[in-house]
């Protein structure tokens, strides 16, 4: 599990992680006109993409989320069409596509060089029409493209910036499909892959029905996409990119610190998992592990956002969690999939027995309770039962009521403070580890307090 300092970060950000939800156009949309909308743009999809509904709602989770999706399978799977029909789905918005090759320089992506600028030594690129301008883009074969061209892609799909030589451009960019017959290795692949945070292997569905299907699109379609009865503004995305974003003001999503204490421990023993199965299958490779960066498991609660907003409801939920898979596996590959629902699982049921949630929001409440008192030591001189002011808050002045009668004296504070955690048996592992994290950041609350009331003392 996370630090204590690293909970608390967790804690502090869920303060300011209420979602509100707008719409310029129609301020009156709920949460449930949008998901509708969403819904059916995915079954329309799903119309002509056959049996590609997890993927399908992946890509609408990467849209959301203004992140890249990188699509893997064998010629002809139709990765190029799920794209195309994706991107169909939305008006207003500029698509740069592109089929990579090893031939290619960046000025492929980035529009060619000033030639006037070239002559004095620099290089700026006429950036019209090309990627670095464009809101979506679909890059083909993403991987025949050399490392060097993919290295100067790498700041454009990060920071949504062009930054060559001495030109620094900012980008509209919003989200880029990329598709790929085969993975090839190296240090510029490995960053670009980072780049890439939803990825998916598309496998040949052979079910003769499925084929019978996808045979019957194709007589329609003849391989084409197909037109939508109904698009979805570019504007319109955007505003519910702000929604996941937290940057709208008018409805609310909102990530409880219990749900943000158990994606946490959902993640991490994925992690723990998934280096297990590796040192099991790869025993000579020594030092090889499995990795997930704060930045990503940062990213996974505007998936969280998303996969609620896709439901239609103004709360993530525990099951919201089990489809964090889109980010830290890869769908469409059974056996990965698999470990991360053992994980969610696992750590769902250790939670659900004997009120483990119950007790984990009692100790993150009274963890707020000793923030308080830290960032305020004067409150220390005040009886605690005065900060009944929460549900969960509450349940801690039962216990101090029936533990040390109904007033207590201003000096007990701190052994009230150190006897609930005492009295406090957790009912699984995971509650024992985050009471072990509360009683560290009490017991340096506490010196911390005692520091500033000695120096408030000094005449």
């Amino acid at each position: 599990m996370a630090r204590w300092d690293y909970v608390v970060a967790i804690l502090v950000a869920a303060s300011r992680t209420e979602l509100f939800m707008g719409q310029p156009q129609a301020t009156n949309a709920s949460i449930e006109q949008i998901a509708k909308e969403l819904k059916d743009a995915a079954w329309f999809i799903g119309q002509r993409v056959i049996n590609r509904e997890e993927v399908i709602e992946q890509a609408f989770c990467a849209l959301l989320t203004a992140e890249h999706l990188l699509l893997q399978s064998r010629t002809g799977v139709g990765k190029s069409l799920l794209a195309e029909q994706i991107f169909s789905m939305f008006e207003g918005a500029r698509l740069f596509r592109v089929q990579a090759s090893k031939e290619q320089q960046p000025d492929t992506f980035f529009g060619g060089l000033d030639l006037e600028q070239l002559k004095v030594g620099r290089i700026i690129h006429n950036t019209e029409g090309s990627l670095v301008e464009s809101e979506f883009g679909f890059i083909d074969e993403i991987f025949d493209a050399n490392d060097f061209t993919l290295r100067a892609l790498l700041s454009l799909l990060n920071e949504r910036r062009l930054l060559r030589g001495m030109q620094d451009v900012s980008s509209p960019l919003h989200s880029v499909i990329a598709a790929t017959n085969y993975l090839r290795v190296s240090e510029v692949t490995e960053a670009l892959l980072d780049r890439f945070l939803f990825k998916a292997v598309i496998l040949p569905d052979k079910d003769p029905f499925v084929q019978y299907q996808i045979s019957q699109r194709y007589l329609v379609h003849g391989g084409r996409t197909a037109e939508p009865p109904k698009r979805i503004s570019f504007e319109r995305l955007r505003h519910m990119h702000q929604i996941i974003a937290g940057r709208s003001e008018e409805l609310t999503i909102s990530v409880s610190n219990e749900m943000l204490y158990f994606t946490n421990i959902v993640i991490r023993h994925f992690e723990f998992l998934r280096n297990r199965q590796m040192r099991d299958q790869v025993k000579s490779q020594a030092g090889s592990d499995f990795y997930i960066s704060p930045r990503t498991q940062a990213k996974s609660l505007d998936l969280l956002r998303a996969l609620a907003l896709l439901k239609g409801r103004s709360n993530v939920v525990h099951d919201d969690a089990s489809r964090l898979y889109f980010i830290f596996s890869t769908v469409g590959l059974p056996e990965d999939v698999a470990l991360f629902r053992k994980a969610y699982t696992t750590v769902l049921n250790s939670l659900t027995a004997s009120r483990g949630f119950d007790q984990v929001t009692m100790l993150l409440d009274f963890s707020h309770l000793v923030q308080e008192i830290k960032e305020e030591p004067a409150k220390m001189l005040r009886p605690l039962s005065q900060f009944a002011d929460a549900p969960v808050r509450r349940s801690f002045v039962e216990w101090l009521r029936e533990r040390f009668g109904a007033e207590q004296p201003q000096d007990q504070n701190r052994k009230i403070l150190e006897q609930f955690l005492a009295d406090f048996v957790p009912v699984c592992d995971e509650v024992r580890e985050l009471k072990h994290s509360v009683d560290l950041a009490l017991q340096s609350a506490l010196i911390t307090v005692e520091r500033e009331l000695q120096r408030l003392e000094r005449p």
